[in-house]
């Protein structure tokens, strides 16, 4: 992407928000000044009365994406255009995220920036899940993790792990979160895993509510592929916490980094740490 110039650009808005029309109209402005073409995708069209373009479309014509909302709108938008390569710049609308940490208000001198090919683009992990069913096997692509947790509240699930085919462990409790470096600071979080450096090539396994204590979070090399199934009763398959699947007994999935990473676009400036220390609170 970087050394070339830069003619269109896909957008996608967060759904369910008509009220960002304003600030797509803004967007839109700031884009034309730098004789950018903007590609406003169909659903996100439709929401605030706009005529869009397919979402496969603009992938093939677009020289990145704009992803307009939050975190969730960027997860969204990295899961739909992952076979496409093509790199992705998010602008929150409202508070600081993670990954869209760019504001409207910054977004004018950031795109000069880009024209002069002062920014930068940085590759991130990507999970790849393959479950097999009924002798047939489904890929799916997670960009902050894959959850195996309970089809009820009242029971606890058995779940074992093997790695690259070894037995590594047997977790008893409420499920296992494995998490990419940028999902670290998501639900693993939240479960007491580890935060990873976004960049880094490696995985965590983080158990969720463990029945023994000796259950400890543990990060893995790229490299590892993690089989898990059950043993007792069925399981579900959360995927970035927007799509669910169900794992059956007998029935395995199959975890490990993509061949392939996905590119986030960042200030020349950006640094990760600033961005934990504010959203953390750490030394407050």
């Amino acid at each position: 992407m970087k050394n070339r110039t830069i003619k269109k650009v896909g957008v996608v808005l967060r759904p369910s928000t008509p009220e960002l029309r304003d600030g797509y109209e803004k967007l839109e402005t700031i884009f034309k000044k730098y004789t950018i073409e903007v590609l406003l995708e169909g659903a996100s069209a439709a929401m605030i009365g706009f005529v869009g373009h397919d979402f496969e479309t603009i992938c093939k014509e677009a020289d990145f994406l704009v992803s307009f909302g939050g975190d969730g709108t960027l997860i969204s938008t990295v899961r739909r255009s992952f076979d496409h390569d093509i790199p992705i710049l998010g602008i929150h609308a409202g508070n600081l995220g993670f990954l869209t940490d760019l504001s409207l208000d910054e977004l004018d001198s950031f795109v000069k920036k880009i024209t002069q090919n002062r920014y930068r683009v940085d590759e991130r992990a990507v999970l790849e899940a393959t479950v097999i069913k009924n002798g047939q096997e489904f890929k799916i692509y997670a960009f902050n993790d894959v959850v195996l947790t309970r089809t009820r509240v009242s029971n606890m699930i058995h779940v074992e792990a093997l790695v690259d085919g070894r037995s590594f462990n047997t977790y008893y409790g409420d499920g296992v979160v494995v998490s990419t470096p940028t999902g670290s600071t998501a639900y693993n979080l939240s479960a007491g895993g580890p935060v990873l450096f976004p960049m880094s090539n490696v995985f965590a396994l983080t158990p969720i509510c463990p029945h023994s204590l000796t259950q400890r979070p543990v990060v893995l090399p790229g490299r590892f592929t993690i089989e898990m199934k059950t043993s007792e009763e069925r399981a579900l398959i959360i995927i970035d916490g927007q799509d669910v699947h169900e794992l059956g007994l007998g029935e395995s999935v199959y975890i490990k980094l993509a061949a392939k990473t996905i590119k986030l676009i960042h200030r020349e400036e950006y640094n990760y740490f600033d961005v934990l220390k504010e959203k953390l609170r750490w030394g407050e």
